[in-house]
């Protein structure tokens, strides 16, 4: 539902101007998102997916059945450095080079400062980097763009987006990076998103608050199902592992299910013991882990190991309605000890 610099597909100036650059027409009503995306796949309204740089196949909650939709698709093409779980069945992988490392471009972190990279490295094999292959594909399907280098496809991209304007290589290699937005290229970049919200007076339309009904979770807590189960990040890795599982950490551990002490002696577990967690969904097996933090009634565990504890085989993909995210937050689960069979 965006076009570069966050401004929205429906908006007839902002799509227009796009369209005069791209020689093309957009369509100008939101896309799905990707909760929309799974159901679509399931009603046989997507039937072909062209995945770049994610793994949903371990991401996406309720894990068996994305792993399900993404195998039962006519045709699947994924983009990656790695042959993820969704690059497996996959009818065609395309090998992407790494681009903090093997390619030439920018990079913008979570404080919304951009940054340039730059080639330390050749990919490996027939890795090559994601422009030349989405160039070499729109040159098959018979549009010959070109092969443009990553500053001209970056000075476009000012072009168009008003919050990147003012970020030229130049600037960015002079100020070690900026944040947007930038404006222009006298203007030194915004410490704060939302600074303009300071101003007096304020400097464009005031930030909207949208209200809303606390609705319950879909996933309700039943003496079955008595704990809840949240889900998350650990400082030291990232999402489904497929980048940061690779290397060794002094601060990382196997994954666990985290409860609380109470929970402990409520269920008779002692911290280590391994114990089957299970919800709507699905099952799986994992260590126990004492985290004091926990109120009672509250368990967490994180995605980052997938191949160890497929957290995802427990979690709900009923979605809120305003971010489309699905409810990862809040699986009810129950906790059984493992009994050994002689």
């Amino acid at each position: 539902n965006k076009l570069p610099g966050f401004q929205d597909v429906e908006n007839t100036e902002a799509r227009g101007k796009f369209e005069r650059v791209w020689g093309c027409t957009i369509p100008p009503e939101n896309g799905r998102h990707l909760s929309l995306m799974f159901e679509a796949m399931e009603a046989g309204e997507i039937r072909t997916l062209y995945i770049i740089g994610e793994n949903p196949a371990q991401s996406e909650a309720d894990a068996q059945r994305a792993q399900n939709l993404l195998e039962g698709l006519e045709h699947l093409v994924v983009q990656d450095i790695f042959l993820t779980k969704t690059a497996e069945p996959a009818h065609v992988v395309l090998p992407a080079a790494a681009s903090w490392a093997e390619s030439e471009g920018t990079v913008t972190s979570s404080e919304r400062r951009v940054q340039r990279v730059r080639r330390a490295l050749s990919p490996p094999g027939g890795a090559r980097g994601d422009t030349e292959i989405l160039c070499d594909l729109a040159k098959r399907l018979g549009h010959d763009w070109g092969y443009p280098t990553a500053e001209v496809v970056w000075d476009e991209l000012r072009s168009l987006s008003p919050m990147h304007a003012g970020m030229s290589y130049r600037r960015l290699e002079e100020h070690g990076g900026i944040r947007w937005p930038c404006p222009d290229e006298n203007h030194p970049g915004s410490l704060f998103l939302h600074g303009r919200l300071w101003e007096n007076p304020i400097q464009g339309p005031p930030a909207p608050f949208c209200p809303v009904a606390f609705v319950p979770p879909v996933d309700e807590l039943t003496d079955e199902y008595p704990v809840r189960l949240t889900t998350g990040r650990r400082l030291d890795s990232y999402n489904t592992g497929v980048q940061s599982g690779g290397y060794r950490s002094p601060i990382r551990h196997a994954e666990t299910l985290d409860i609380s002490p109470e929970d402990g002696e409520r269920f008779q577990i002692g911290e280590g013991e391994r114990v089957r967690v299970s919800s709507r969904r699905g099952s799986i097996e994992v260590p126990v882990r004492y985290e004091r933090s926990l109120r009672p009634g509250l368990a967490f565990m994180s995605l980052h190991f997938p191949d160890e504890a497929e957290t995802n085989v427990l979690t709900n993909d009923a979605w809120d309605p305003r971010s489309g995210t699905a409810e990862f937050k809040a699986t009810a689960i129950r906790i059984d000890r493992i009994v050994e069979t002689v």
